[in-house]
């Protein structure tokens, strides 16, 4: 962790392909999530490399909202990262319409390490960027009022678990 960063890593008997194929899936995300902030994605379709775009369903503190997710990174069965930027003026910064689907400068991503033939270490990224250094101060308590956000990726990375291995 370089003070800009927050990480998670698990062990998970399933192979480096089955689990990307599940995170290239953004329809899949909810699933998974141990933020219990996904509701779904808008449209049903895999990743299939930099330059794609998912836009996800959003619940927040009572608020509903959409996020624009731009990929960056992606290298089938080890990488993916995305951008999120706001899908909706009520996520913009001060309501800005124009500001709708603009990056917001942090990201999110999944880093697999094959460990053994049926095997993988996932590692869950978040890169605060420009975001205030406090955030992720003792894992981040903000993510959804009720888990750090080193407890929310910990607990993602528990249900990507039961996900593979089902």
């Amino acid at each position: 962790m370089d003070g800009r960063t927050l990480e998670a890593s698990r062990k998970i008997e399933a192979r480096a392909d089955v689990i990307f194929a599940i995170l290239a899936s953004p329809q899949r995300h909810k699933d998974f999530d141990g933020s219990d902030m996904l509701r779904g994605v808008v449209v049903e379709r895999p990743l299939s490399g930099v330059g794609d775009t998912f836009t996800m369903k959003m619940h927040r503190l009572g608020d509903d909202y959409l996020m624009i997710n731009y990929v960056v990174e992606f290298e089938p069965d080890r990488r993916i990262f995305w951008e999120p930027a706001p899908g909706d003026p009520s996520r913009a910064e001060g309501n800005d319409p124009s500001k709708v689907g603009i990056p917001a400068g942090y990201r999110w991503g999944y880093i697999l390490a094959p460990d053994g033939d049926d095997a993988t270490v996932v590692t869950e990224v978040f890169d605060s960027g420009p975001l205030p250094s406090e955030l992720l101060s003792g894992g981040a308590a903000w993510i959804n009022g009720n888990n750090t956000l080193l407890e929310s990726m910990t607990e993602s990375l528990e249900r990507l678990e039961k996900v593979c291995t089902e």
